[in-house]
């Protein structure tokens, strides 16, 4: 059943964009009745000015004939007068209100009653005319002459008040015509942004209900309401990615955790099993401690993703060397690659700048030139070669041994937290390190690449040279 008129409009009524056309209708419908009452009364006094000294110059002229020729002059002077073409209007009577001389056969009652100028147009008619055409629209002056005669000196209205009312009319029309379109305009407005308003309005409810994959409509025009959309799903995109992050740590710690504990649960048991509890509790504590020091790598690995991610990682940017920082780890990793019989390779040829965070950055390639110590070790003998380079606007650190590599349909899996390939889990580690580098590739703003070295692996660090803050940061761009 469809609501009510009345509430209809009160809903558009609460729409910021309705009553601000509702506003600028209602002044533009006072500042066009203004300027109808003003173009329609200045004309108006223009053309009652205008006739006013025509008439005050003719009753000059005819007082100049009356001084000179009495009362007969002036009766034979309009007479004359009255019977020209395109004459004024000439009117002499007697006392009792008897026509002597002029072109007017009647007038409007009481016309003639007092003397002095008639500012409001009266009707009269005229000699000879047709009934459809003898009713006229005039303005005069009334002069008493002696004996109680009356003179009266005008001149016709008619084309004037139609003007006038001409224009006067079509300003009304004008007006109204305009303002049936701005309150079209409104009404369509208004119910364009009510059905947007309310699409907006069920799906937010909707995200509330738990479903966070629902997003703000947006309709391809790029207006405000587009504009607010974008940037509200933005927003919900990230909210979804952090809910998600932390269902998947959530499920990962319960999952991968576990082990560890049950290890730390049997090892103690056999402990407190065992005839000879100084030698084996020694050998189960330093058991328990290695598992402990495992599982606190594995939460600070986690904590700083997770801080990584959410942008509150305390990442002081700065112009850095990023091949300095390569030789740096690197120089500290040639020494465990020596003993597992491999050699680790630099091509830094040449300093390459970024605005980067040095503590991230050096992180990330440690993490990876660990994976390549860990997972390349079936390679004999083991080869692992970190390059920096440029290539337009982004600067590529790249990592590649001459293992045996990840399949293609799993390189997007080991970016996945605690995700280990089976034949790596009889290998230390927990799964995070590739996480940690894509999160620290994210807050600089660049990727993680993972390629066939052929063989063996390669991983590609790219970063922006420009510096950028994160969408999460709120801010996009250099």
């Amino acid at each position: 059943m469809r609501r009510p008129t009345i509430l209809r409009i009160r809903e558009l009524m609460r729409v910021t964009a309705v009553r601000l056309s509702a506003v600028y209708l209602a002044l533009f419908a006072l500042f066009a009745a203004i300027l109808l009452v003003y173009v329609t009364e200045t004309a108006s006094s223009i053309l009652q000015t205008q006739s006013q000294e025509a008439i005050a110059d003719e009753i000059e002229t005819l007082d100049r004939i009356y001084q000179n020729t009495g009362i007969s002059g002036i009766v034979r002077a309009i007479d004359r007068r009255a019977r020209q073409p395109g004459a004024p209007l000439y009117l002499v009577t007697d006392g009792t209100g008897l026509i002597l001389a002029g072109n007017v056969q009647s007038l409007e009652a009481g016309v003639l009653d007092d003397a002095g100028f008639k500012t409001t147009p009266f009707r009269y008619a005229r000699f000879t005319e047709s009934e459809k055409d003898r009713y006229h629209m005039a303005v005069a002056e009334v002069v008493q002459l002696p004996n109680g005669m009356r003179l009266l000196v005008g001149r016709d209205q008619t084309d004037q008040e139609r003007i006038r009312l001409v224009v006067r009319n079509a300003l009304i029309l004008a007006l109204l015509l305009m303002s049936f379109g701005a309150l079209l305009a409104w009404f369509l407005v208004g119910r364009t942004a009510l059905h947007r308003l309310d699409r907006m309005s069920a799906a937010t409810a909707r995200i509330m209900a738990g479903d966070l994959t629902e997003r703000l409509p947006v309709t391809g025009t790029g207006d405000e309401f587009d504009r607010l959309s974008e940037k509200l799903n933005v927003l919900l995109a990230r909210i979804a990615l952090l809910q998600e992050g932390l269902r998947q740590v959530s499920d990962n710690i319960a999952h991968d955790l576990k082990t560890p504990l049950t290890r730390l649960r049997n090892r103690v048991e056999a402990a407190l099993g065992d005839e000879t509890p100084e030698r084996s509790g020694r050998q189960a504590m330093e058991a328990v401690l290695a598992e402990a020091d495992g599982m606190i790598r594995t939460f600070d690995a986690l904590l700083m993703i997770s801080r990584v991610e959410a942008g509150s990682h305390p990442a002081l940017k700065s112009e850095v060397d990023l091949s300095s920082i390569v030789a740096d780890v690197a120089e500290l990793y040639e020494p465990l690659a020596e003993d597992v019989g491999g050699r680790l390779v630099v091509d830094a040829p040449e300093p390459i700048v970024a605005p980067v965070s040095r503590e991230l950055i050096s992180q990330a390639v440690s993490n990876l030139l660990d994976n390549a110590l860990k997972y390349g070790l079936s390679a004999r003998p083991l080869e692992i070669r970190i390059a920096v380079a440029r290539r337009g606007e982004e600067c590529l650190i790249s990592v590649a041994d001459n293992g045996q590599g990840i399949p293609a349909d799993k390189r997007e899996r080991v970016l996945e937290r605690f995700y280990r390939l089976d034949e790596s889990r009889t290998k230390p580690g927990s799964g995070l390190g590739l996480s940690l580098v894509q999160a620290i590739a994210s807050i600089h703003g660049g990727t993680l690449a993972l390629d066939d070295a052929e063989p063996g692996l390669k991983v590609t660090l790219e970063i922006p040279m420009e510096r950028v803050v994160p969408a999460h940061d709120g801010v996009r761009g250099p």
